[in-house]
């Protein structure tokens, strides 16, 4: 019904609205916490890490039991992981972000730092209040940071596999491919959402309300800023708690009323009766686990198509999770102006169109400061990062533009490609298939990819920012020629390797139903040759029969 498709949709909004926000927000959150790149991709990570450990349990023996309740289940631990993400910041102190010189009288406090250097002069040994010596101050906070987006991962298992096998098994055949593109059409609107919330909340100081906004000396520009991450996860975790109310209320299965007509109608009447008998038993669904694991394994077309999308989502994730950063530093735009041009790229290929109402001038001129006090030359610093060459910002809209019909043609099939997982398995398998498609995506793809490509990232930085207690923070520059090789071809690489694979699976399809055609064309062919000696026998017997009756009278006359 028209109800569940609503609900079902506005939870898919919601879900990718968070995931869109949580990718919009990898920077502030590497610079807030003071942590390396491939840290800030294991807490990316850890959304699939909790996904996995659930996903294949849930989309298996969830199928079973009633499918709306548990995936309003799943949406109330996604919000409330969602609001768990935002709670360091109400634990932690106010943001120190670095300056350029700090004096005071006490000689051991001078510093002189310059940003467009790669490594930090300090005049004097820094000692600041509450600091020991050798004292290395990081907040360990993030760890609740990445614990909540374990659990945001844990509620999201149950929406995708349960909800569109739950379609699949009441729609029409006809009409479930129909379905199925409307709920990735609206998931589609989610990162748009996600990301221009990224943009308001990035272009907001991160302590607003707690500081004089008139003493920040930082603009959205400084690669020192941090903007209000913590806002969007409190807007997003309350979508996620409001899109799983209409799931209680919603009945186990939906009601045929005779309505579905044409091929599929006695198998969805069937399922129909089958879920009315009533509750299954844990250890009867239990029984039958590990044999549906082996016949779904060991399908030659399912295994090709989780390859194949296993190099194609690592790519994916890629993009998703480091374009904003990637353009931050190679375009030298803001945090907030790449989150709302992406967002608008992801979602339609044309988008790249308005950027002109968004963006502004690609850098401006560094301002010099010079240093209190000071005549020595080498004592002055420069503020932002190094000027960049003129064609950097027309080459910024060749790259949206690019980007966004890339975004483009991956959504084009992605509905297509999601019903061969559901077709090329049997009808029982659906759900275990559609679950162990997202655990292996997550194991392969999800949780490595963030963290192996954050490594290489870090490889690539050129200066790295201090903590208030000494020690290394977040990078605060990268070589971008390197980041650039890194990026791009590493993402082509990994879709070459996935589309190869995936050409062997329509290859294999392609086999298979020729050979299904060849085999009905000869059980055909065996019905009409048995029939036609079925025809030729009893017409034999019939001449048979008629020449016996004629010759009867001629013997009984001699």
């Amino acid at each position: 019904p028209p109800m569940f498709i609503g609900v079902l949709a506005f939870s898919f909004l919601s879900k990718s609205l968070s995931g869109s926000y949580t990718k919009s927000t990898i920077t502030q959150i590497e610079r807030r916490f003071e942590i390396s790149s491939s840290v800030v991709g294991t807490i990316d990570g850890s959304f699939e890490m909790g996904n996995l450990l659930v996903i294949t349990f849930v989309s298996y023996f969830g199928a079973k039991f009633h499918r709306p309740r548990i995936i309003g289940a799943g949406l109330l631990l996604m919000g409330m992981g969602t609001l768990l993400m935002a709670l360091p910041h109400f634990l932690m102190g106010r943001y120190n972000y670095e300056t350029v010189a700090s004096y005071s009288k006490d000689a051991d406090n001078f510093t002189v730092t310059s940003p467009c250097s790669s490594t930090s002069q300090n005049v004097m040994q820094q000692h600041l209040p509450g600091c020991r010596e050798g004292e290395e101050n990081g907040s360990p906070t993030w760890i609740l940071v990445m614990f909540g987006n374990v659990i945001r991962g844990i509620g999201e298992a149950t929406v995708g596999p349960l909800g569109v096998s739950f379609i699949d098994d009441f729609a029409r055949p006809e009409n479930s491919a129909f379905y199925i593109g409307c709920l990735h059409t609206i998931a589609v609107i989610g990162p748009l959402l996600g990301y221009s919330l990224g943009s308001i909340c990035a272009n907001i100081y991160v302590d607003f309300g707690f500081v004089n906004l008139d003493n920040v000396a930082i603009t959205p520009q400084d690669s020192r800023w941090v903007g209000a991450w913590w806002l969007g996860f409190i807007v997003a975790g309350i979508l996620s708690l409001l899109s799983a109310v209409p799931f209680w209320f919603l009945p186990r299965a939906l009601p045929e009323a005779g309505q579905a007509v044409g091929p599929g109608a006695h198998s969805q009447q069937l399922h129909h009766s089958c879920t009315e008998e009533g509750p299954v038993s844990f250890s009867e669904v239990a029984k039958d686990f590990v044999p549906s694991l082996k016949r779904l394994l060991s399908n030659r077309i399912y295994i090709l198509y989780l390859i194949s999308h296993v190099a194609i989502f690592n790519a994916f994730v890629i993009i998703v999770t480091y374009t904003p950063k990637y353009v931050e530093q190679h375009f030298g735009q803001s945090a907030s102006r790449a989150n709302v041009l992406l967002g608008n790229g992801t979602n339609d290929a044309f988008s790249a169109k308005q950027t002109n109402n968004y963006i502004l001038r690609t850098f401006h001129g560094c301002r010099c400061v010079q240093t209190w006090g000071m005549s020595d030359g080498n004592s002055s610093a420069v503020l932002g990062q190094c000027p960049r060459h003129s064609s950097c910002s027309r080459m910024f809209y060749v790259y949206l533009v690019l980007q966004a019909l890339s975004f483009f043609f991956y959504c084009l099939g992605s509905v297509c490609t999601f019903i061969i997982c559901l077709r090329s398995v049997q009808p029982e398998l659906k759900s275990l298939s559609t679950g162990v498609f997202m655990l292996v995506l997550r194991v392969l793809g999800g949780i490595p990819a963030p963290i192996y490509f954050g490594a290489l990232i870090d490889s690539t930085c050129l200066k790295w920012g201090t903590r208030r207690c000494g020690g290394r923070g977040a990078c605060r520059m990268y070589d971008t020629q390197t980041f650039r090789f890194l990026f791009l071809g590493l993402i082509s690489c990994l879709r070459l390797c996935g589309y190869a694979v995936f050409w062997l699976m329509v290859v294999s399809i392609k086999a298979k139903v020729q050979r299904e055609q060849r085999a009905t064309a000869e059980v055909e062919l065996e019905k009409g040759v048995g029939a036609a000696v079925e025809a030729g026998a009893l017409l034999k017997d019939s001449l048979a029969t008629e020449k016996c009756g004629a010759l009867k009278p001629v013997t009984e006359s001699v």
